[in-house]
């Protein structure tokens, strides 16, 4: 697809980063040790920085994993759970340990985006590497005990995730047939009841990463379109943000009183034509969004030695 032309003011946004990302994507604030965090999904990095009065984000620490890397999420105590290239990564006093397989070697496909629920537990879906269609992606619970539940197992790229801010709704992404999902959901067990589609996006609108304000209004990321859209539960268009990078990938919001909204992208796709256009792109940009976040979930925790299932 090739990038559309943003008119972003220049208001709006600040560059937060000097660094360009090939695909910036899953950002998480940690609110004990106020760090965000986020991932460079080819490169295979976890990276984290501290966020700054200024709205700049200043690098920290890259952790490199052994493949892609999907997304990350945190535990009160700071330890990472990750959406490694084929399954489940823990990351504990700096080590990082194999958890359950969740896609096999050969299967062409990797994980995707990934978030935690209400109640600690860690959702993550797939999609196929090549970007060819399918029809097989799947959408999948890790419980704390290894366990792994399925959700869905018909998408065509599974991504952005969020509850409402009560948790009795998930949404869901499926980027190819443009489609947001939401579905009842029980944070005490887990259990979710049958999606129903809340919004159809037009052609050449593309969801990818998504969250939800404590107004219950959804924030999405539209890869090739420089923008990040606030939409109503029931699909109603409240507000356009954009920034001048074509691959918006992620949205979240951070700094302690949740009101500074983060904005991930990649360069990843681009010509140089594109990047000459855009020499901003793959940047993460800040906001004051005028809303404020929810408060983010704590990953719950995994075994610490899980046999790959």
């Amino acid at each position: 697809m090739s990038p559309t032309e943003a008119a972003p003011r220049a208001d709006d946004w600040r560059v937060a980063t000097d660094e360009a990302f090939d695909l910036a994507e899953g950002p998480v604030w940690d609110p004990i040790r106020e760090r965000l965090l986020w991932v460079d999904i080819r490169r295979g990095a976890v990276l984290v920085g501290e966020l700054h009065d200024d709205g700049s984000i200043s690098i920290d620490e890259r952790v490199q994993t052994p493949g892609m890397v999907g997304a990350v999420a945190v535990s009160q105590a700071g330890d990472w759970i990750l959406a490694g290239e084929r399954g489940i990564l823990t990351r504990r006093s700096g080590v990082l340990t194999p958890g359950p397989t969740i896609l096999a070697d050969d299967s062409g496909r990797r994980l995707n985006d990934a978030k935690v629920d209400p109640a600690g537990r860690f959702v993550v879906g797939t999609l196929k590497i090549d970007e060819s269609p399918t029809t097989v992606e799947r959408l999948v619970v890790v419980q704390p005990d290894g366990r792994l539940d399925e959700l869905d197992d018909d998408l065509s790229l599974s991504n952005g995730l969020g509850w409402s801010p009560d948790g009795s709704t998930l949404y869901s992404i499926d980027t190819v047939p443009r489609l947001v999902y939401a579905r009842d959901y029980d944070a005490a067990t887990g259990s979710a009841g049958p999606r129903r589609v809340v919004l159809a996006l037009d052609e050449g609108l593309n969801p990818d990463g998504m969250c939800v304000d404590v107004d219950g209004q959804l924030w999405i990321a539209l890869w090739g379109r420089g923008e990040v859209r606030r939409y109503t539960p029931d699909g109603v268009l409240t507000r356009t943000i954009a920034v001048p990078s074509p691959h918006t990938t992620c949205v979240t919001f951070a700094g302690p009183a949740l009101s500074t909204m983060v904005i991930t992208t990649a360069t990843k796709d681009l010509t140089d034509g594109d990047l000459a256009r855009f020499p901003l792109a793959g940047r993460l940009f800040t906001i004051d969004a005028g809303v404020r976040g929810l408060p983010p979930a704590w990953w719950s925790g995994l075994p610490r030695t899980v046999p790959a299932s």
